[in-house]
């Protein structure tokens, strides 16, 4: 068809654009007059496409279409007029021309909110659902028949701008182009407006845009967003006119405390808290505004309204001050109606529009090495001389909020003055637990309290879960590049390697741990876990798929790996950090965001990491810890409806309680590492040195407090006796001692009840008839020490053979010689399947044992050699999904296939 599209702005240059790619002849365009020598973006498209531009500034004069304008319209021989976008009255000489007649596009579900702030009322009146429409146009106000709508959800903080970019721009623009075909079908339908539910509202201008303040908060917050960005909800305050913007309901967790701010006719004062500015409805709900925008035309954070201007000036460096002459270019090519780009120009206005802001971005994206700019920066320093400090100071990277106030409990241990956080980490703070609650933390060294720590309830949970909901949907984590989020984990795992040695002293003050594993392993491995997932960032991609075509069209099926959103993740206390890592740096390398429920006994590693999150850099909110009891907070997650996955590393039973609540709240996608029972196999054929001493490993290594632990040794008969002699000679030379000795080997039990639970389980096995070789006692010290134990003649249908018992407990049982086939099917007579081992020099032998064992890992001729990169899971009632390797990443992904025809 021949179309005229008659508009504006960049909707209307997108239409037109679609238009041509459509096969359509754009015979005309007509758009408004150029604006301090700027032209339209929709006329300076069609110039550069040859297509005959008009830029009438009026139509009509005194109610009368002007003959001249009328002539050059008709000379072009239009069969269908197209408005996108139209800010113009059009005489109906010229709508009812063309054959086809004319369409238009109006950003609300007709007959609802006819007139130009469409948007605005949809928001102010709080609809849940908006949308768009094309309509015939007639000779009234947006009342024509008709052709096509389209509606979306409206979200609960929705402005006016995020409506429209998400939706109506995007689906607006596929709309016009789907109406056109219509109507070049023979098919396009002409439906009369009802007017029942018909409204019409008028303009939004500034004056007409003040805040009521008698009506409830959330009335006052659909006033507020939906005045945002134009033209400005305000208020009268402090003697000033200020305006507000970026307003939510969403205040769970904060706190209303800080400075007053007495506003006329407010039911009560607003409050200058460190997350904005609290204002209050006459119901007395609360509201927060985040940014206020003051008389002078500069926008402010709402948190920083009573700080006053920021007097220290940066002095600028040669290199910065050749930046800020690039940076001023920049601005002189964007406002060309500006002869010079002096240090008080102002950049909205000198004539910029909201386009010139994402222009700007952009340019100094470029001129500074990728420096991210959020649109919101230029809003907020307006003038050329506060755009360039606010540049250098994210150059420099002085731009950070002031630093987190940490109560920290400060410790004299290991030549080292180790200073630990204490409190639950919500939203990128240290806070108390909701009623002040606190437990003991205990040192299993000597059985002291180390610590008060905070104790999570149900409400903590609440809070934290929406924080880490606000920082996915909202914060700046989901809008930074895959590259940039790899930069932060690297500099996380950077940062975790400068303080390496005060963790590994935390993790032996309260896990016990041998501080030279602890370096090595629960700390070593950390570290090489976020490195390893920094870099997988920027490589998580999807596919092309070839699918059958809908012919005579084209298809192309393309799949997309998505962040499932917030991740609960709920960790043991036998390796407190390494295991937060296994699974946090995964998740945050996918994109999501998360709260960590560590271990109740060992809380104190994750909260010191929590503190390093902050010096990385990770954004407010991406992280949060909870420690607490899991019946309280792990029970929350859970079951809580914003919480999209959990991952739990624990017992079976727990894990089958977790996987049922999922299931029940929202059925949350879940990965569990759950309890073992791993086989030893040990051939007579093997090298006995090393089977001895990978054999210890096996079951001592951490003090038996290991989830792959070999919790039953199955020795060929021929060399059992001696394995068993060297066995024991080797756990007579182990050294049982304080964890911060250097040659200590084996520190203390976790915590007094495992310590228990150890000393009964030895105590069922002696009474079932195995025999006792050594230890199964506690050690007579203080503290909660636990001997290395050796039993042999163990039965399979003892206790002790069919149950784990997580600690330093050596479980040995005979098979026949020869007889592989009996001693895989013992091994395998197990409803666990973590891992297992088999040692021996016949690689046949190997190879079919290791095809045989039914186990997320098998081990040959080695034991606990896990590595970052290699897939970590069980099988059977040891869990599904898997820790580490490229596997670890769908655990905390999904995948969306997404479908074109052409």
């Amino acid at each position: 068809m021949k179309i005229a599209v008659i508009g504006q702005s960049l909707f209307g240059q997108e239409v037109y654009c679609h238009l041509r790619k459509e096969g359509h002849e754009v015979v005309g365009v007509f758009t408004v007059p150029d604006k301090d020598g700027k032209a339209d973006p929709l006329g300076l498209e069609a110039e550069k496409d040859g297509v005959p531009v008009f830029k009438f500034p009026r139509w009509r004069t005194k109610g009368q279409a002007l003959p001249d304008v009328v002539a050059k319209y008709q000379a072009l021989g239009a069969e269908l007029n197209v408005l996108p976008f139209c800010s113009q009255f059009i005489p109906m000489e010229i709508i009812n021309a063309p054959c086809h007649g004319s369409i238009i596009y109006h950003p609300s579900l007709l007959p609802r909110h006819r007139g130009a702030s469409a948007i605005n009322w949809t928001l102010i009146h709080g609809d849940k659902k908006g949308g768009f429409s094309i309509f015939w146009a007639d000779d009234g106000l947006d009342t024509g028949d008709l052709l096509l709508q389209k509606e979306c959800e409206v979200l609960p903080d929705d402005t006016v701008s995020s409506l429209y970019n998400r939706f109506l721009f995007p689906e607006g623009v596929k709309g016009m182009v789907q109406a056109v075909r219509l109507i070049a079908e023979g098919r396009a339908p002409r439906l009369p407006q009802p007017e029942e539910g018909a409204t019409y509202e008028g303009i939004q201008k500034k004056e007409t845009a003040k805040i009521n303040w008698e009506q409830p908060a959330e009335a006052i917050h659909n006033w507020i967003r939906g005045n945002d960005k134009v033209p400005g909800a305000w208020t009268e305050a402090c003697g000033q006119k200020l305006t507000f913007f970026n307003s939510t309901l969403n205040t769970v967790g904060l706190v209303p405390e800080g400075e007053a701010l007495p506003i006329p006719g407010a039911h009560r004062p607003g409050l200058v808290t460190k997350d904005g500015l609290v204002l209050f409805g006459n119901d007395d709900r609360m509201l927060l505004v985040k940014n206020i925008q003051l008389e002078d035309g500069k926008m402010i954070l709402a948190s920083h309204f009573f700080k006053g201007a920021d007097s220290s000036v940066l002095e600028l460096t040669e290199a910065e001050l050749v930046t800020a002459e690039a940076v001023r270019s920049a601005w002189k090519r964007i406002l060309p109606n500006i002869l010079e780009v002096e240090d008080s120009t102002d950049f909205f206005k000198s004539g910029a529009a909201s386009v010139d802001v994402v222009r700007l971005v952009e340019e100094v994206k470029e001129l500074c090495d990728g420096l991210e700019l959020e649109n919101e920066d230029v809003y907020m320093a307006t003038t050329f001389r506060d755009f360039i400090q606010l540049l250098v100071r994210k150059l420099r990277g002085d731009d950070k909020e002031s630093e987190c106030v940490i109560d920290y409990v400060e410790k004299e241990a290991n030549r080292l003055t180790i200073k630990m956080p204490h409190q639950l980490f919500i939203g990128g703070a240290f806070v108390d637990a909701e009623g002040d609650k606190t437990y003991e933390t205990i040192n299993p060294t000597d059985g002291s309290a180390i610590c008060q720590v905070s104790l999570a309830q149900v409400s903590d949970v609440d809070k934290a879960v929406a924080a880490a909901k606000d920082a996915f949907e909202n914060g700046l984590w989901g809008k930074i590049s895959a590259r940039d989020r790899g930069r932060l984990l690297y500099r996380l795992a950077d940062l975790m390697e400068q303080h390496q040695e005060e963790l590994a002293t935390i993790e032996a003050l309260d896990a016990g741990a041998v501080y030279t594993l602890a370096l090595k392993t629960h700390v070593g491995m950390s570290i090489q876990t976020f490195r390893y997932f920094a870099g997988w960032c920027d490589k998580i991609q999807g596919s092309t798929i070839p699918i059958n075509h809908a012919r005579p069209n084209r298809n192309l099926s393309l799949t997309r790996k998505e962040p499932i959103g917030v991740c609960g993740i709920v960790i043991p206390w036998n390796y407190p950090l390494m295991m937060l890592s296994w699974k946090t740096a995964a998740c945050l390398a996918a994109g999501n965001t998360v709260v960590i429920k560590p271990a109740q006994v060992t809380p104190l590693t994750a909260l010191k990491f929590a503190e390093l999150t902050l010096k990385a850099g990770i954004p407010k909110g991406v992280i949060n810890i909870l420690p607490g009891s899991g019946s309280l907070v792990g029970q929350r997650l859970s079951d809580h409806p914003d919480v999209r996955k959990i991952g739990f590393t624990g017992s079976t039973e727990v894990g089958k309680h977790i996987m049922k609540s999922c299931a029940l709240s929202n059925v949350k996608k879940v990965s569990l590492e759950l309890g073992g029972k791993s086989p030893l196999i040990i051939f007579a054929d093997c090298d006995l040195s090393k089977a001895v001493q990978m054999g210890m490993s096996s079951v001592f290594f951490n003090k038996g407090e290991n989830c792959i632990a070999a919790g039953r040794l199955f020795v060929e008969d021929s060399i059992h006796d001696q394995f068993v002699q060297k066995v024991v000679e080797e756990v007579r030379k182990m050294k049982i001692g304080n964890p911060l000795d250097r040659d200590t080997t084996h520190g203390p039990q976790n915590h007094q009840a495992h310590l228990r639970k150890l000393i009964e389980y030895c105590q069922r096995g002696v009474k079932e008839g195995a025999t006792l070789v050594c230890g199964g006692n506690q050690v007579p010290r203080p503290g909660f020490f636990f001997e290395p134990t050796v039993f042999t003649d163990v039965e399979d249908h003892m206790f002790i053979a069919k149950e784990e018992s997580f600690g330093p407990i050596m479980i040995i049982s005979r098979f026949a010689n020869g007889d592989v086939d009996t001693v895989l099917s013992r091994a395998n007579a197990t409803e666990f399947g973590l891992a297992s081992g088999v040692f021996t020099k016949d690689i046949n032998k190997a190879l079919y044992v290791s095809d045989k064992l039914q186990a997320g890992t098998v081990f040959v001729n080695t034991y606990n050699k896990t590595d970052v990169a290699a897939p970590f899971g069980g099988f059977k009632q040891s869990g599904f999904g898997k820790d580490l390797g490229e596997a670890a990443l769908n655990e905390y992904l999904r995948v969306k296939t997404v479908t074109f025809e052409y």
